[in-house]
C-alpha cells in the first residue's frame, strides 16, 4: 500500500489561498467530467434518479463554489498581479474574457440542469455540456500552469494572508489567522 494512501495530505484551506484555488480547479475537472457523463446518461437512460442527483450536484457546484472562485480571482488575485508586467496583464485580460464566456455558457446550461426532466433535445444538451466542460478545463489548466505558478513567486506572505481572509469572508467563514 502506498504511504500517501495511508496518510493523505490535508486539503488546502484559507491559509493557503493559491493551494485552495488549485484544489478548486481539481473539483472543476471532476464536475466537468460529471456534466459530460450526465449528458451521456440522459441519452441512454433519461432523467432517472441518478441523473437528477448528478444534475443537482453540478448545478450546485457551478452556481455557488465556481461563482465564489471567479470572485476570488477577479477581486483578490487578478488586481494584485495585473500591474506586475504586460505579460501578466495580457494573461489576466484573457482569463477575464474566459470568465465571461464561461458565464455565458453556464447561463445556457444552468436552467437545463435545474430541471433535467425538461431537457427535450438531448443532443443539443450533450453538445452544450461538452462545450462547457471543454472551455472550463482549458481555462483551469491555463490558470494552473500560467497564473498560479507566477502568483506563488510574486505574492508576499502578507498578501497571501489578505487573499485568504478575503476568500474566507466571501464565504462567511471566520478565520483565526
Amino acid at each position: 500500500m502506498d504511504k500517501n494512501e495511508l496518510f493523505p495530505s490535508a486539503a488546502p484551506d484559507f491559509s493557503d489561498p493559491l493551494g485552495l484555488l488549485r484544489a478548486c480547479h481539481e473539483r472543476v475537472f471532476k464536475h466537468c467530467d460529471l456534466v459530460e457523463n450526465l449528458a451521456a446518461h440522459l441519452g441512454d437512460k433519461g432523467p432517472d434518479q441518478e441523473a437528477r442527483e448528478a444534475a443537482a450536484q453540478v448545478h450546485r457546484y457551478f452556481s455557488v463554489a465556481a461563482k465564489h472562485h471567479h470572485e476570488d480571482e477577479e477581486q483578490d488575485v487578478f488586481p494584485r498581479l495585473a500591474h506586475q508586467s504586460l505579460k501578466l496583464a495580457d494573461l489576466i485580460h484573457s482569463l477575464k474574457k474566459d470568465h465571461e464566456q464561461l458565464e455565458a455558457l453556464w447561463a445556457g446550461i444552468a436552467p437545463l440542469l435545474a430541471k433535467p426532466a425538461g431537457i427535450e433535445d438531448i443532443e443539443a444538451f450533450q453538445t452544450l455540456a461538452g462545450r462547457f466542460a471543454d472551455a472550463y478545463r482549458t481555462h483551469a489548466r491555463m490558470e494552473n500552469s500560467e497564473l498560479l505558478d507566477m502568483a506563488q513567486h510574486i505574492f508576499s506572505s502578507d498578501e497571501l494572508k489578505q487573499i485568504g481572509r478575503a476568500m474566507a469572508e466571501r464565504r462567511g467563514v471566520k478565520q483565526p489567522f
